[in-house]
Parts: structure tokens; sequence; C-alpha cells
């Protein structure tokens, strides 16, 4: 894997596909695997074990930011899916003098502290982006982009690592957002578990 990126205008091929390959031969499992649905498959992608490997976290730091929006002052999404892809984009991000703020929502209410349900930086006047390592239906994504607009900050765009599912982009769409991966199913060589 190569070191931190040289260039500011996005990743190279051979940087995407040693990314692919990452996610490939690190956060993919193959077996019989129960999903949070129900539903059985014979994949299942862990991809903490890329986005938190020194390996390829740079990678993924990298990815990201080719994509998210200049406009764009702060990340974060829903905790735990969303913490270490927020954390490693914003610091690089900060090595490069593109300031973004994270932030981290919790799964409940807090009854201290300022911000209830949002942990970390984060500011109504924000433009955020809302990221999650892997998703399938993408509910996790939409609920932090919910709590975000409840707090009074913007959501502008939905990243996730892995699009799993392939219906993200339309239900983010009834939602009024934009929604990106940076990898799918079909690029790890699986078919959709939509609806999942």
């Amino acid at each position: 894997m190569s070191a931190l990126p040289t260039n500011d205008t996005g990743p190279t091929a051979d940087e995407h596909e040693a990314l692919r390959r990452h996610l490939i031969d690190h956060s993919v499992k193959r077996g019989d695997f129960k999903l949070k649905s129900g539903r059985k498959s014979t994949w299942f992608i862990d991809s903490k074990q890329t986005v938190c490997d020194p390996a390829a976290m740079l990678l993924v730091a990298n990815e990201l930011l080719s994509i998210v929006p200049d406009s764009a002052t702060a990340i974060g999404g829903l905790t735990m899916g969303a913490d270490p892809v927020a954390f490693i984009t914003a610091g690089v991000a900060a090595t490069r003098n593109r300031p973004l703020k994270t932030f981290s929502i919790r799964k409940e209410e807090k009854d201290h502290g300022r911000r209830g349900r949002i942990s970390g930086v984060l500011d109504p006047s924000d433009l955020a982006v809302i990221t999650e390592d892997t998703v399938t239906r993408g509910a996790s994504l939409i609920e932090a982009a919910h709590v975000v607009r409840e707090f009074g900050a913007t959501p502008i765009l939905l990243i996730a690592v892995v699009d799993r599912g392939g219906t993200v982009a339309e239900i983010a769409a009834n939602e009024g957002l934009e929604f990106r991966a940076l990898f799918t199913a079909i690029d790890l060589g699986f078919d959709y578990e939509g609806g999942v």
C-alpha cells in the first residue's frame, strides 16, 4: 500500500485499485451469514478491517476527499460506522489546509452535555457530509441526516465506503439528498443485497 497520496486532485487508478484489493482481501468474508434483516447471505463485509488499518486508511481518506464538496465544513455520522471514516478523512484534510469539523451521532440522546445525540464539533451553520463504512439500505445515513437537520445544520452529501445494497441512492433522493459510494458490491465481485 502507498503512503499518503501526494496529489490533491484525487486518488490515482493504482490507489483506487489498492483500496479495492484491500477491501476484498481483508474486509470481505465468505460463508453463510444471517444479516440484521434475518435474510441469509453468502458474503459479508466488515469494512472496519480496511478503514481502521493503517495500510489503507489514508487511501480511504484520499478517496473521500476527492468527492467531498469544497463547500463542506463538517463530516460525521452515526457511531460506530461513521467514526473511523470521518475522523481519518478530517485528519488528512487538515494536513491539506482544508478544515473539516468532525462529529459523531450517538445511538441515544444523553441528558447532559450541550448537544444531546451529537458528540464532537458541529455547529448549526455547518454544511455536513454524512458518512458510513458500509451500507445496505442506508438507514444509518438517513437517520444521521435527520439528526443533523434537527440540530440545525445542513446535510449536503451522503457517502459510504461500500454500498452493499444498491438501493441507497434512490432512498436518499427521496430525502432530497445525494448519495455516493467509493465501491459497490458489484465492484467487489458480488450481487447487490438490496432491501436487506
